[in-house]
C-alpha cells in the first residue's frame, strides 16, 4: 500500500470513526482524553499497567475527580470505552496516543523510562500506517531522536506517522477545560501533522499547527517554567514583605488595579502536581547539554522548593511568638493536603512537605482534606479527620495551618477562625475572605498570614 494510501486511511478513519483510538496510560491526562473521544463517538481502547484502574474504569468508577463517574459508566457501557492491561489490543487502532509520566530522579534529571518503555510496547504491538501520538511533557528533541527511532526498532515498520502534541490539562477548573483549550500539534513530517491536527479537532476548539515537534515540546515546558519563575518571584517577594512588616497581599491588590503590565501570582507553601516543580528540570538539563547554565529557572526553583521550611519556620514563630510554645510541644491541625484546590492530587505537594517537616521537628499533627481521605506518609498513613470532629479539632489544635485553600473551607470559615487559637493561613485565605465576608480583615487577632 502506497504512503498516500495509509494516509488517507487515517483520514477515513478520523471520519468515519470504524477503528478505535488506543490511550496509553490512563491518568489524569489519559483518561479525561479518552472520555473526549468517546464521547465524540470513537471507540477508546485504554491500556494500563494498574489493574486496579483497569478494573475501575471497566466498572464505571473514575479514579480521578475530573472525570465523573455516570459519565464514565454511561461510556462503558455503551462500549465506546474499555480498558486493558494488554497492550496488543494496540493493533486494532487506526491512532495510538502516550499520556505516560515524566517525572525526574532524586537527583533531578530527567526520568524518560516510561517514554522508553511505551515506545518500544506500541511499536511492537501497532499495525501498519498508525498514527502515534506523544502527550507527555518533555524535552525538545524527545519525539524525534528518543520516541521515533524506538518505535522503529522495535516494530521494522517505516509507514507511520509520529507526533507530538502536548497536554495542557488545569484539573478541576471550571473555566479552562479539556474542550475549551487550543491544543499544540506538530508532527515529524507534514502529513503526520495533518492527521493528529484533524484527529485533536474533533474534541478540542481548536488544534494549533506549528512546525516541528521541538517548537510543542519547548512551547509546553515553558508554560510550566513561566508559572514556576513567577511564583518564585512572588514567593520572594513574600519574604521581603515580611522582612519590611508590610503585607504582600495588600502589595498585590494593589498591583492588580493596574489594567496593563501586570499579572497576579500568589505566595504559596511552594509548588506541586505533576508539570510545575518537574518540567523546569526537563527544560533545564536539555540547555545544559547544549552548554547553556539557565539562571532564572535555577533561582526560581530553589525558591519554590524552600518554601515548605519557610512555612514550617513561619509557623514555629507564631507559635512562640503568639502562645510561648516551641513546635516540639505543639499540636498542629493542617487543612488541606493537596497540591492545589479542589482536587485530590497529592503529587508533589508543598504541604505534604510542610507536615514531613513539622513531623521531623516534634509536632504533633492531625490534617483535614475533603479530597484526600488518607495520607501515605514515610512514618505511615494517616487517615484525615471526620468533618463531625472539626470544631473540636480546631479548638484542641495550638495551631491550625491553612495549606490548600479548597472551596469547602469558604463554607465553613466562622467555625475555622471562631474555634482556631492561632490560625497560620499560608495561603492568603483569610485576606480573600476578608474582602467580602469579614468587616476588618487586620482585626483578627489569632491570625498570621504568609508575607506578612
Amino acid at each position: 500500500m502506497s504512503e498516500v494510501s495509509w494516509f488517507e486511511r487515517i483520514a477515513l478513519c478520523i471520519s468515519n470513526k470504524n477503528l478505535p483510538i488506543g490511550i496509553v496510560g490512563l491518568g489524569y491526562v489519559g483518561l479525561p482524553l479518552a472520555v473526549a473521544f468517546a464521547n465524540k463517538g470513537y471507540r477508546v481502547i485504554g491500556v494500563d499497567v494498574n489493574q486496579k484502574r483497569i478494573d475501575d474504569v471497566n466498572s464505571g468508577i473514575s479514579p480521578i475527580t475530573d472525570v465523573k463517574n455516570g459519565t464514565l459508566h454511561r461510556l462503558v457501557k455503551k462500549g465506546l470505552l474499555t480498558a486493558t492491561t494488554k497492550p496488543e489490543v494496540l493493533s486494532g487502532a487506526f491512532a495510538v496516543i502516550m499520556c505516560v509520566p515524566t517525572p525526574v530522579t532524586k537527583s533531578k534529571q530527567p526520568d524518560l523510562s516510561y517514554v522508553k518503555t511505551t515506545s518500544e510496547t506500541v511499536g511492537r504491538c501497532m499495525s501498519e500506517g498508525t498514527l502515534v501520538i506523544l502527550e507527555s511533557t518533555t524535552y525538545p528533541g524527545t519525539t524525534r531522536e528518543v520516541v521515533a527511532p524506538i518505535i522503529e526498532n522495535a516494530s521494522g515498520k517505516k509507514n507511520y506517522y509520529l507526533a507530538y502534541s502536548p497536554e495542557r490539562v488545569d484539573p478541576s477548573s471550571r473555566n479552562h477545560t479539556f474542550s475549551n483549550t487550543p491544543k499544540l500539534v506538530a508532527g515529524l513530517n507534514g502529513q503526520a501533522t495533518d492527521l493528529a491536527s484533524e484527529l485533536y479537532s474533533k474534541i478540542v476548539c481548536k488544534a494549533v499547527r506549528v512546525s516541528s515537534p521541538e517548537i510543542g515540546e519547548t512551547a509546553k515546558v515553558f508554560e510550566n517554567v513561566f508559572r514556576s519563575v513567577n511564583i518564585g518571584l512572588v514567593n520572594e517577594l513574600a519574604m521581603m514583605c515580611e522582612r519590611l512588616g508590610i503585607s504582600v497581599w495588600e502589595v498585590l491588590n494593589a498591583c492588580e488595579t493596574k489594567p496593563f503590565g501586570f499579572m497576579r501570582f500568589n505566595p504559596s507553601p511552594g509548588v506541586g502536581g505533576h508539570c510545575i516543580p518537574v518540567d523546569p528540570y526537563y527544560l533545564d538539563q536539555k540547555v545544559v547539554e547544549a552548554g547553556y547554565h539557565s539562571r532564572f529557572i535555577r533561582v526560581a526553583m530553589d525558591i519554590n522548593e524552600s518554601m515548605p521550611e519557610y512555612v514550617v519556620n513561619g509557623i514555629a514563630k507564631a507559635l512562640d511568638q503568639r502562645q510561648g510554645k516551641a513546635l516540639s510541644r505543639s499540636q498542629i491541625l493542617l487543612l488541606g493536603l493537596a497540591f492545589k484546590p479542589n482536587v485530590g492530587d497529592v503529587r508533589e505537594s508543598p504541604a505534604v512537605e510542610v507536615m514531613v517537616e513539622l513531623h521531623k521537628r516534634g509536632a504533633g499533627l492531625k490534617y483535614h482534606d475533603p479530597f484526600v481521605p488518607e495520607a501515605k506518609l514515610p512514618w505511615g498513613t494517616i487517615p484525615s479527620i471526620n468533618r463531625s470532629d472539626m470544631a473540636a479539632s480546631l479548638a484542641e489544635s495550638d495551631c491550625v495551618v491553612m495549606l490548600t485553600n479548597h472551596s469547602y473551607y469558604a463554607n465553613i470559615w466562622r467555625m475555622i477562625i471562631e474555634n482556631s487559637k492561632l490560625l497560620y493561613d499560608a495561603r492568603g485565605w483569610t485576606y480573600t475572605l476578608s474582602a467580602y465576608k469579614l468587616t476588618n480583615p487586620h482585626g483578627l487577632p489569632n491570625v498570621v498570614r504568609l508575607g506578612e
